[in-house]
């Protein structure tokens, strides 16, 4: 369990707190989605949380471990794949060989699986690969990582359509009962199937902080002809499939999908 408990943060010289007095208690077993607009903490709370950066007040605990305090033994347990990253101009096998030996629990039948998924081979040099094909290896030995913590801000830029599917696949293969991932993303449309819990942040205010099982228990997500009723409409919005409206949900309702996008824009707006 990952819990912050008044955290209050800002940047060396900046006279602007990024976070003050801000709380947040994540659980095992979950996919959580980290969503906001820019510029509202999302990065900074991953570095935070893996300590990249360090709080000054407040405290952030790891299965009871302070992680400022026990580094060493909290770091094997958390994995970071940040949104712009180098990777050095060797052979896989020998970055892998490079880092492996911080991570107990470092499986290459693992890697070997998440490659095969996103279609490359163990046989290459990372200096021959595209910006896409990086991110594809990286996230890959995040995952052979086998931490219980994984964090991932934006892991969808600068992938192509087939390999944002293969990423969902890659992602669902590799969940466990004693894991949580955290993603950080604007692209909604491409986690919103692997999500269990959405969080939408505004720098202290957690603004939504609630299950997808919940979310789709109190709201119906559908779409609208024009000519519709819409006195039972709670937020629309124009789309090419007609009016994209959110609803309270009946009690004899069938559940819909969630609209993660839809849902954005009515928290952000204070719609819900």
């Amino acid at each position: 369990m990952l819990e912050i408990k008044n955290l209050t943060y800002r940047y060396a010289g900046s006279k602007k707190e990024v976070f003050n007095n801000f709380n947040l208690t994540l659980e095992d077993d979950k996919i959580y989605g980290l969503l906001g607009k820019n510029g509202t903490g999302k990065s900074t709370l991953l570095y935070l949380i893996t300590g990249l950066l360090r709080n000054k007040c407040g405290s952030i605990t790891y299965n009871g471990f302070d992680i400022n305090k026990n580094r060493a033994d909290i770091l094997k347990e958390m994995f970071i794949v940040p949104e712009e990253f180098d990777l050095l101009s060797i052979s896989l096998d020998s970055y892998v060989k490079m880092n492996e030996k911080f991570y107990p629990n470092f499986s290459r039948d693992v890697l070997k699986a998440c490659l095969n998924d996103f279609e490359l081979s163990e046989d290459i040099n990372l200096k021959e690969l595209s910006m896409g094909q990086k991110k594809k290896v990286y996230m890959s030995i995040a995952l052979a990582a086998n931490t219980n913590l994984l964090l991932m801000d934006e892991p969808t830029n600068g992938l192509d359509i087939p390999s944002k599917s293969q990423f969902r696949k890659v992602i669902a293969n590799n969940m466990r009962s004693d894991r949580s991932i955290i993603i950080s993303t604007h692209q909604v449309h491409d986690v919103e199937s692997l999500l269990d819990h959405i969080m939408i942040l505004d720098h202290s205010n957690l603004l939504l902080d609630a299950s997808v099982t919940d979310i789709c228990d109190k709201y119906s997500f559908s779409y609208r002809s024009l000519g519709d009723s819409n006195e039972d409409v709670i937020y629309s919005e124009p789309s090419v499939q007609g009016n994209a409206v959110i609803t309270n949900k009946q009690q004899d309702e069938e559940e819909t999908q969630l609209n993660l996008e839809l849902l954005f824009n009515a928290v952000t707006k204070k719609i819900l």
